[in-house]
Formats: structure tokens, C-alpha cells, sequence
């Protein structure tokens, strides 16, 4: 899995390529602390270019929704795939990501007060 990073009208913006795997997963979790702990106030991840998410890269996820709450920390997800869109929908973490259709509602979501 590769993972790009830029900042994007003041919010983090990473793109992800490749699988969310037991292999990936580790990598996206030392970005996903890294960006934790810098209490970043807004979390874009374009999920264009992922074409498989395991239960580790879910987990992985939550984690950071996890670290991000105590400093007010918001995280938007966009370009799913249909696969991809698929594992969210069946165990219900459509309900606690913001799923956006494209970059520009997810970087609207994530700073919306």
C-alpha cells in the first residue's frame, strides 16, 4: 500500500493505493498516529486507488477516530470503490465515517463547524 500526503484548503488530505490489509494496515496506522498526534482539525482519505479493506484496516480507522475525538478531530472518506464501499455498509461503519462522493464534499464536511 502507498500513501501520499498533502494539505488541501487547510485540511489533510491522503491518498491511499493499493489493499488495507494485515500488510498495509501498519503503514496506514504510523501515518494515521502521526497525523493524531499533530491534532490535525480535519481528515480527508481518498480511497480511490483501494481496491480491498480487511477487518485490520477498519480497525485501523476507528483507531483513529478514536485518538482524533479529544481534540475535536474530524475524519471524511471519499472515492470508495463499490467493493470497498460494500465492507463498510455490511458492518454498519457507514454510520460513523462521513462517506463523501468526492473530494470536494469530504474537504466541506470535514470543516464544517
Amino acid at each position: 500500500m502507498e500513501i501520499s500526503e498533502r494539505m488541501e484548503d487547510g485540511v489533510v488530505d491522503l491518498q491511499l493505493t493499493g489493499e488495507i490489509d494485515l500488510h498495509g494496515s501498519p503503514a496506514l496506522r504510523t501515518k494515521l498516529h502521526e497525523i493524531a498526534a499533530g491534532k490535525a482539525p480535519a481528515l480527508a482519505i481518498d480511497f480511490t486507488g483501494v481496491s480491498y479493506i480487511d477487518s485490520s484496516g477498519l480497525a485501523t480507522l476507528v483507531e483513529y477516530v478514536r485518538d482524533a475525538k479529544p481534540h475535536g478531530g474530524k475524519l471524511a472518506l471519499h472515492g470508495l470503490q463499490p467493493k470497498v464501499r460494500m465492507v463498510f455498509e455490511l458492518v454498519r461503519l457507514n454510520e460513523l465515517f462521513t462517506i463523501a462522493s468526492d473530494k470536494a464534499d469530504a474537504i466541506a464536511s470535514v470543516k464544517a463547524v
